[in-house]
């Protein structure tokens, strides 16, 4: 499939495995456009407080999915805002109360088949490195690079701790590590969108890896990729 803009990548993995750094990286060495998924449920989970729109409510959170206007605005320097009917909210949608309240509204069929449409066609333009779950199976299968991220449990506590100490937010090593934990258990098992590996993804533990070392390698898949695509 020969798509305007380039290529697609598609990035998943757990939580802490790196996949938001490494992904937003990657797209500024390319040139490529970042669309981080999850952003998207940030989004409406964030209009859904302001509104007072119980999260739980899955049909008038779908609704909301559907009829919000959600803008991923690429800057010069390669950061991406993010806009909600038309408002700059890439700071608001990262509170932990948003964080929350996203968790939630996630996990909504209805939700997920709103933003899905959307960033069906934020894919087929190409040119973008997607990052969220199922990216690699639901909203981008035809993906020409998909990439699973991986690293020990006590490596992505550790830097979920670190940065949420860089954040000002405190909490102990201890508690993070249960909360990873737990994270893990409900994203693989939960009925919609569970956390899976694409059967024809290309798995990296980054448990040892620096940042530079992950984006050299996947920059490196992409580039034998492009060279195949050309022959």
């Amino acid at each position: 499939m020969k798509r305007p803009n380039g290529i697609v990548i598609a990035i998943d993995g757990p939580a802490g495995s790196g996949k938001s750094t490494v992904a937003k990286l990657v797209a500024k060495r390319l040139g490529y456009l970042y669309v981080d998924t999850g952003a998207m449920y940030r989004s409406v989970a964030l209009k859904a407080l302001r509104l007072g729109v119980d999260v739980y409510n899955e049909a008038m959170m779908s609704h909301l999915a559907q009829i919000t206007d959600i803008t991923l605005q690429q800057q010069s320097d390669g950061s991406v805002r993010v806009l909600v009917d038309g408002e700059d909210v890439t700071e608001a949608i990262r509170t932990p109360e948003v964080s929350e309240a996203s968790s939630i509204t996630s996990a909504h069929l209805g939700v997920r088949e709103a933003l899905t449409m959307k960033q069906k066609l934020l894919a087929e333009q190409g040119g973008v490195v997607m990052e969220g779950r199922d990216v690699q199976t639901v909203v981008a299968p035809d993906a020409e690079v998909k990439i699973f991220l991986t690293a020990s449990l006590e490596e992505r506590a550790k830097r979920r701790w670190i940065e949420m100490q860089q954040r000002g937010i405190e909490i102990t090593y201890e508690q993070v590590l249960q909360d990873v934990l737990e994270r893990d258990k409900r994203d693989s098992t939960r009925s919609v969108a569970p956390l899976r590996k694409a059967p024809d993804a290309v798995e990296i533990d980054t448990t040892n890896m620096t940042i530079d070392e992950v984006v050299d390698k996947i920059v490196e898949l992409v580039r034998q990729k492009q060279s195949c695509e050309k022959e």
